[in-house]
C-alpha cells in the first residue's frame, strides 16, 4: 500500500508488473481507499496484471502479455490457430497468458488446448480459475505426463511456458523424436535460443522463442501509457541490442 502512495506522490503515469508480483498487484490495489480501479477483460482472463496506467485517481490495470504472445505468435511464427490443437507445458504466470492468448477472437476459434503441469498446485489453480470462463474451461484438457507424447503426435502448435529452457544447460523440454516438421514451436523464454527451439528446427519445424511476445507486449503497454502508437521497429532494435549485451 505504501509502494502506491509513492506512485501517486511522485506523479508516476504508469508501470510494467512483473513475477512474482502480477497476482499480488490485483489484491494489493483493492486496500487503496478512495481510488476508482478498473480492472480491464484481458486481467480478469489471465487472472493476472503486467500493466498498470494511473490518471489522477483513476487506476486502470490490464495484462497486455495474452495479446503480446498472440501478435508474436502471428508476426514471428506465421502461425493460424484457427481450428488447431495445441500443446501447452506449463501454466503458471506465463502459461495462463498463452492460454488467454489463443481464447476465440475475431477470425479465429482454438479447438482444444492440451495442457501439462508438473506443479500440482499450480494446475489446480489454473483449472479453478479458467472453470469460471465456460468459453474456456471447454477448451481445455488438463492432462497427465503419460498422455504427453500421444497429445503432441495430434497438435499442430507446441508452446513451452514452463521455467525448463531459463538456465544455461537446460535439456529440452520435450523429447526430439516428438518433433516433426509440420509442427509449429514456440518457447516463451526471450533471452536465448533454447535447446527445444534448436530441436525443432533441426527437425524442420517451424520454431520462435519468446523475444517477439516480450516486444510485443511492452508495445501494448507502451500505447495504454501514452495513447499513441508504439515505435516496433526502434524498439525491436533496442531489444536486439540489450539482449546481445
Amino acid at each position: 500500500e505504501e509502494f502506491i502512495k509513492h506512485l501517486s506522490r511522485n506523479n508516476i503515469l504508469g508501470l510494467n508488473v512483473t513475477i512474482p508480483y502480477k497476482v499480488r498487484i490485483m489484491e494489493e490495489f483493492s486496500l487503496v481507499a478512495g481510488k476508482s480501479i478498473r480492472q480491464e477483460k484481458s486481467a480478469v482472463l489471465v487472472g493476472a496484471v503486467n500493466t498498470v496506467k494511473i490518471e489522477g485517481d483513476r487506476w486502470y490495470y490490464c495484462n497486455t502479455d495474452a495479446d503480446g504472445f498472440f501478435n508474436s505468435l502471428r508476426e514471428d511464427l506465421k502461425f493460424n490457430p484457427d481450428g488447431k490443437n495445441i500443446f501447452l507445458f506449463g501454466c503458471g504466470g506465463a502459461g495462463r497468458a498463452v492460454i488467454a492468448g489463443l481464447m476465440p477472437q475475431e477470425g479465429f476459434k482454438v479447438s482444444k488446448i492440451n495442457i501439462y503441469e508438473v506443479n500440482k498446485e499450480t494446475r489446480e489453480t489454473a483449472e479453478k480459475h479458467f472453470s469460471k470462463f465456460d468459453w474456456v474451461g471447454q477448451r481445455l484438457e488438463f492432462i497427465s505426463e503419460n498422455q504427453i507424447s500421444s497429445k503432441i503426435r495430434t497438435c499442430d502448435l507446441l508452446v513451452n511456458a514452463s521455467p525448463i529452457g531459463m538456465r544455461e544447460g537446460d535439456s529440452s523440454i520435450v523429447d526430439k523424436g516428438l518433433l516433426r516438421k509440420e509442427l509449429f514451436v514456440y518457447d516463451v523464454v526471450y533471452n536465448k535460443e533454447t535447446q527445444l527451439v534448436r530441436d525443432a528446427k533441426s527437425s524442420g519445424a517451424q520454431a520462435v522463442n519468446g523475444l517477439g511476445m516480450l516486444l510485443y507486449q511492452g508495445a501494448l503497454s507502451f500505447e495504454a501509457w501514452t495513447g499513441i502508437k508504439a515505435p516496433l521497429e526502434i524498439m525491436r532494435k533496442a531489444l536486439g541490442k540489450e539482449i546481445n549485451r
